[in-house]
């Protein structure tokens, strides 16, 4: 596995008398998509500028790229897209973006590629205040990745955004992750981001509830992995032990993690059906099942 190039090692912020961050960390790999999440307060964002260099810990250790951001923020290749965007309207989409390419010495052909990779170049000469919501938050994401960030922070990026659009924007994130982009993205949109996600941490009150692997938090033994299966309401009462497993409400089988491996095989051995629809925990559910642990949480 690639080094981390993003490292947080139990970290504490505090604010007078909040403790904004207890004992946090994470690390991140290069090409790796991390989902940061929580409810408003939960120290997500205090968490973005400890690893923007916009702040420091008052314990613990940040490194991004293997230095300390707030002493090197200036030379750490890090791009930032922050939930609340303001674009001067009466600049182009390419002046604007050719605009951030100069103050960080980018060269004006990064600025056509990058038209051209979020599908802005036909409406690069228009005015940016008659772009939509859509295309001036894939022109704000261009700014972040004009100077080819080996970090990209995402803060909310999909708020406002109809579906299509959220899922363009995502695409395009995914195209930089394959191209070796560590990216992390603050989001409440649990559903859009499902798929895509390697890695998840889910924070209250300053503390990190869960995190890992998205395969180790399908796998949390409190959580249950459905299956379906056509007739699986006669199957259930033909066989008494695939009974106490069927969900009549769901009309599907439901089972702990540790419990999935049996029920497929008795399904595919005993009974020979082979037309499974095997659905692992949603990122909703694991969700979930993390804030019904922040009642012992001391705030």
């Amino acid at each position: 596995m690639n080094s981390a190039v993003v490292k947080v090692q139990n970290v504490h912020k505090d604010f007078g008398q909040l403790k904004a961050l207890n004992d946090v960390s994470l690390s991140l790999s290069q090409g790796q998509l991390l989902g940061l999440l929580g409810h408003n307060g939960a120290g997500k964002t205090t968490l973005i500028k400890l690893i923007l260099g916009l702040s420091t810990p008052d314990g613990g250790q940040v490194e991004v790229l293997g230095q300390n951001p707030a002493t090197n923020r200036d030379q750490l290749s890090l791009g930032y897209l922050p939930e609340h965007v303001s674009l001067y309207g009466n600049l182009t989409g390419f002046e604007l973006l050719n605009y951030f390419a100069k103050l960080r010495g980018v060269k004006p052909a990064r600025v056509f590629s990058v038209l051209e990779q979020l599908q802005l170049q036909e409406a690069q000469h228009r005015l940016v205040k008659t772009y939509s919501k859509g295309m001036r938050q894939r022109l704000a994401l261009g700014q972040a990745i004009l100077a080819n960030p080996k970090v990209l922070i995402l803060d909310e990026p999909t708020v406002g955004l109809d579906p299509e659009a959220a899922q363009m924007l995502y695409g395009q994130v995914l195209t930089l992750k394959q191209q070796g982009c560590a990216v992390i993205v603050c989001t409440h949109e649990l559903t859009l981001v499902d798929n895509h996600l390697d890695q998840a941490m889910v924070m209250a009150k300053g503390h990190c509830i869960k995190q890992g692997r998205m395969e180790e938090l399908r796998n949390l033994p409190e959580l249950k992995t459905r299956i379906e299966l056509g007739g699986a309401a006669l199957l259930a009462q033909k066989d008494p032990e695939l009974g106490q497993y069927f969900d009549l409400h769901q009309n599907q089988f439901s089972v702990a993690a540790e419990q999935k491996s049996w029920l497929v095989e008795r399904l595919t051995e005993k009974h020979q059906r082979f037309d499974l629809n095997v659905l692992p925990p949603s990122l909703v559910e694991i969700y979930h099942s993390c804030q019904r642990h922040t009642s012992e949480i001391a705030s």
